[in-house]
């Protein structure tokens, strides 16, 4: 059993940050990626951005030089600092982990989602 549990969303003004977290858990044999999606109402659900194991990033080109990705691969944790965030980086945003369990195989596993609203 695999576990993603996110935390740090929540209201923000333009401009302003948040730092999203997420924890996986359970019989990890080997994590490949981690990554951040989101979807906002009505849309589908996109990359944000992206971090290997090794440590390679990738982030969608609306975010880029705004978020930062990084990972604690000790605590199999995953962040995204959000700066200067902006009305339509409103969403749900969603952890994703590409791993193999304990005697399994390699999958997608995604977290429940955290709310990101930036409102006035």
């Amino acid at each position: 059993q695999v576990q993603l549990v996110e935390s740090g969303g929540g209201l923000v003004q333009p401009g302003g940050s948040l730092r999203l977290s997420c924890v996986v858990s359970g019989s990890i044999f080997r994590i490949v990626a981690m990554g951040w999606y989101r979807q906002a109402p009505g849309k589908q659900r996109e990359l944000v951005a992206m971090i290997t194991s090794g440590g390679s990033t990738n982030y969608a080109d609306s975010v880029s030089g705004r978020f930062t990705i990084s990972g604690d691969n000790a605590k199999n944790t995953v962040y995204l600092q959000m700066n200067s965030l902006k009305p339509e980086d409103t969403a749900v945003y969603y952890c994703n982990a590409d791993l193999s369990v304990v005697g399994g195989w390699q999958n997608d596993y995604w977290g429940q989602g955290t709310q990101v609203t930036v409102s006035s």
